[in-house]
């Protein structure tokens, strides 16, 4: 199954079901930061997101509690590969060195990134 791009809203509610693993849609809402969204907003996106093939439901009468298809891990690895395809023709070395400049990479990540790099190499 091909894996498509979410909208904010739609990956703000996704998060949210990767973390509950499951629930209805006034659980989804009481997870929300303030100011909560209306139910029907919720209710639509979550079907929304059904439609694209991330979420399935199981009925209970009326009501639906709702569960997460696409894990948080595969939607991580289309983001991330899109990131780096789209932005750093699929390098690693130019990934990283942006967020260096950008100082979004702190000494103590640094070290933690040459341990793992150290992993790698003992492999």
């Amino acid at each position: 199954m091909e894996i498509k791009e979410l909208t904010r809203a739609e990956e703000q509610i996704m998060q949210v079901l990767w973390q509950l693993k499951k629930g209805f849609v006034k659980d989804v809402i009481d997870v929300l930061p303030e100011p909560k969204p209306a139910y029907n907003t919720v209710s639509t996106i979550i079907r929304i997101l059904e439609a694209k093939g991330f979420v399935g439901h199981t009925a209970f009468g009326k009501s639906h509690e709702y569960h997460p298809v696409i894990s948080k891990e595969q939607y991580q690895n289309f983001a991330t590969d899109k990131l780096m395809n789209g932005y750093f023709d699929n390098s690693v070395k130019r990934m990283f060195s942006y967020f260096v400049k950008k100082e979004k990479i702190d000494l103590k990540e640094a070290d933690e990134i040459m341990k793992l790099i150290e992993k790698l190499k003992e492999k």
